[in-house]
């Protein structure tokens, strides 16, 4: 199996749950918040990880997907509210119970989306909340 080239059919979607969903969605956006930092030049070695959690925080987050909910297809909505009113055993101390939802729901939309090998749709959205970001964080 080649999981950088994923192509998951709809019967696998509809079995996966949004929080398994939101888990993968974690490190797919990660992954993508690590390469904007490097590529960008946005920090050194040194405070590359400082800079990321600034990036992946829930807060920051939950601040940056109203970037994107404009731009969401009606599927994609359907996804971004399965995640946000899935039900987590505890949110961090860091963020608010609403910043922790908008986060999750984020993160099942960045999983469901790399699990069907939408990478170019991944790349827009991302991109419009790296140009929120510029202005927000």
């Amino acid at each position: 199996m080649d999981y950088f080239h994923l192509s998951a059919g709809q019967d696998t979607m509809e079995r996966l749950s949004a929080l398994g969903l939101a888990h993968l969605g974690d490190g797919v956006y990660e992954l993508m918040v690590r390469s904007h930092l490097c590529l960008h030049g946005k920090a050194t070695n040194a405070g590359l990880h400082k800079a990321a959690v600034k990036y992946v925080a829930a807060p920051a987050q939950a601040k940056l997907v109203h970037a994107i909910l404009p731009l969401l297809t009606e599927e994609e909505q359907d996804v971004y509210r399965r995640g946000r009113n899935s039900r987590t055993a505890a949110v961090p101390h860091n963020a608010s119970v609403g910043e922790y939802h908008a986060a999750t729901a984020l993160e099942s939309l960045f999983g469901w989306l790399y699990l069907q090998g939408k990478t170019d749709r991944l790349n827009e959205l991302f991109s419009a909340m790296m140009e929120e970001a510029d202005h927000a964080l």
